[in-house]
């Protein structure tokens, strides 16, 4: 049995919209990247050098890294190498389950870290634009759901608008926001925060912080003036340290990502708009490259569009619908 076939049987006893939201949201990506694998299987009669070359291609094309790809590649040259290979049809299971190696290096690394005891603080950096502020309103929305009580630390005071959209999204998921005023410092709205959280007994406190400053610099001292506050009010938090980034970005996303991992000690990655756009293969290279574990992806604008990441979920929805799926069937 096929790896994705394996992978079919397992999500057909799950939740449907799960399955269908990873297969929707990664419709763009499956046109530019899994369908240009499984043509490139077709066209071959034996897996030689020149296979490899056009499979390099095709993954590079989907941004998933030159390093990475490297890697892939020399990993599947032993694989055809060791069992003998000759067809490249036959290629077709290693490569989809070495792509989910590749994404869940370390057993269940991708599970949103709650305290079971006491408050979990999940701290929210990422420059402006990328999605930062919504996904924070969505994944308290999420929690909410979860009977969970929720509070919002509005801890961005530098760009104009930031604490009222974060306002919003408190209305949206009914939940607190805790805030001041604009050119706040933001160190004490996290202070604030974090006594209003304990004395209200909130489960998870959600904190949001500046994109963007005079200059880089400027922005990462603020990043651990504001870490240093937390650690000190709650020992052992922040709990998680989850850097928002675009998706559709590309390699953008990974310099953000390599930029603010030597930062801020960031535990896990959001990458939103996943749905739109054509290259999320970058969801492979930040994984491999940085070895940050993604713990959720945006597919969507709806309030429940942020799903948690599951990389055999986002490997079934990579290759959802090709001829490899058909065949397996």
């Amino acid at each position: 049995m096929s790896f994705l076939k394996r992978l079919k049987d397992k999500f057909s006893n799950q939740s449907e919209s799960v399955s269908e939201k990873f297969k929707t949201g990664l419709e763009k990506t499956r046109g530019s990247f899994s369908f240009k694998v499984n043509d490139l299987l077709k066209r071959y009669r034996k897996v030689d050098e020149e296979f490899f070359e056009e499979l390099e291609e095709i993954l590079i094309g989907a941004d998933v890294g030159v390093h990475t790809v490297l890697d892939i590649i020399d990993q599947l040259k032993d694989v055809a190498r060791t069992k003998n290979i000759q067809d490249p049809m036959e290629l077709r299971s290693a490569i989809t389950e070495k792509l989910a190696e590749m994404l869940q290096k370390d057993d269940g690394d991708h599970k949103l870290l709650l305290q079971s005891e006491g408050m979990t603080i999940i701290l929210f950096v990422g420059v402006n634009g990328v999605g930062k502020t919504t996904t924070i309103g969505k994944l308290a929305h999420q929690l909410k759901n979860e009977g969970k009580k929720v509070i919002l630390a509005a801890g961005d005071t530098f760009r104009a608008g930031a604490i009222d959209q974060l306002e919003v999204w408190g209305e949206r998921a009914g939940v607190d926001v805790i805030k001041h005023h604009e050119g706040a410092d933001p160190a004490a709205v996290i202070y604030d925060s974090i006594q209003a959280a304990k004395s209200r007994k909130a489960d998870v406190l959600l904190c949001d912080t500046a994109g963007r400053l005079q200059n880089k610099v400027n922005l990462m001292n603020e990043l651990s003036k504001v870490k240093r506050v937390i650690e000190r009010e709650v020992p052992g938090a922040p709990h998680e340290v989850l850097l928002v980034v675009d998706a559709t970005t590309g390699q953008n996303a990974m310099n953000q990502a390599k930029t603010f991992g030597q930062s801020t000690d960031v535990t896990g990655l959001v990458l939103t708009k996943l749905d739109g756009t054509a290259k999320g293969g970058i969801v492979l290279a930040i994984r491999h490259e940085l070895d940050i574990p993604v713990k959720f992806v945006g597919l969507g604008e709806k309030i429940d569009d942020l799903q948690e990441f599951d990389p055999e979920q986002f490997v079934y929805g990579l290759f959802a619908g090709t001829e490899d799926e058909e065949e397996a069937e």
